[in-house]
């Protein structure tokens, strides 16, 4: 998928574990999971407003497009875990 998420990135920015970031935000850290590998196929804007709030960010710093190609080659390399995961939030 073309869009990107970026959620590691502000994690380590905040020095703030999944754990952390999960229970502030107020979803399943397997939810955050699937979002943050880029396996999420929505993401509500109730969940993008909180995790910002809670990570003192913009939309722009979550989420960034890139062509497909690009997106499917640095998805590949970041995703080192098994893609099955519950979903929904």
């Amino acid at each position: 998928m073309p869009i990107v998420v970026d959620i590691d990135v502000m994690l380590a920015r905040r020095k703030m574990s999944v754990g952390e970031l999960a229970d502030r935000v107020g979803i399943t850290p397997a939810n955050l999971a699937v979002l943050k590998n880029g396996r999420a196929k929505a993401v509500r804007f109730a969940t993008l407003a909180a995790l910002c709030e809670v990570l003192e960010c913009q939309p722009g710093d979550l989420l960034r497009w890139e062509p497909a190609d690009e997106a499917r080659s640095a998805q590949s390399v970041e995703t080192a875990e098994p893609a099955e995961v519950a979903a929904g939030d």
